[in-house]
């Protein structure tokens, strides 16, 4: 079965004024519709066709460019829009709360080491918190449409949280400012989801 555009939890215009409603519009119907579309057209007729995206992104082949960025670009935002949410977002709590304190110190801490990995990362790219097996987490950034699970990329593990720093996610509203937009990001996770995701992977 081809891959498929997921559709949002929330309407367009539901995480503003933190995204707001054009380019969450255009980010989700152009560039995650785009990426689909492409990641279609590479795997078809080739053996990794039926297959999970997990599934193709953890034995990816590097060097296929068509399956290495659409493949990316399907799973990150498949992701991205998950781990928001307007409402019902609940709180750090629970096991992913004493793995980040573990890991991090606090809170706090971690927040600062997720904005530091997202305002880094030169050029295009994302930030990702990741958990091990066992329940380690820590965090990172990849360029373009890489992340961790694919072969030999940064941190490895299972991506939880992960924050698109691509310019077309955030350029129309706060232009060149992307800290504002990475502390805006901190207004709608999704904790609900990032924890039921840390569960089902550690």
């Amino acid at each position: 079965m081809a891959f498929q555009l997921p559709e949002l939890d929330y309407a367009y215009d539901a995480l503003e004024p933190n995204i707001d409603a054009k380019t969450m519009e255009i980010h989700h119907s152009k560039h995650h519709n785009g990426y689909t579309t492409k990641l279609n057209g590479a795997v078809a007729g080739s053996d990794l066709e039926g297959k999970s995206i997990e599934a193709i992104l953890a034995n990816l082949d590097m060097s296929n460019g068509g399956v290495r960025n659409n493949g990316g670009g399907f799973y990150n935002h498949s992701l991205f829009w998950k781990v928001m949410n307007p409402q019902n977002k609940g709180t750090l709590s629970g096991a992913l709360k004493e793995a980040i304190e573990a890991a991090f110190g606090s809170e706090k801490a971690f927040m600062e080491a997720f904005s530091n990995a997202a305002a880094t990362q030169f050029g295009s790219g994302w930030a990702w918190l990741c958990v091990h097996k066992g329940g380690k987490v820590d965090v990172c950034s990849t360029p373009n449409q890489d992340n961790p699970l694919m072969p030999g990329v940064t941190c490895g593990g299972t991506p939880i949280l992960g924050l698109d720093v691509w310019e077309h996610a955030y350029y129309l509203n706060y232009q060149n400012r992307r800290p504002d937009y990475i502390n805006a990001f901190f207004n709608v996770i999704n904790w609900n989801e990032v924890e039921r995701r840390f569960n089902e992977a550690k």
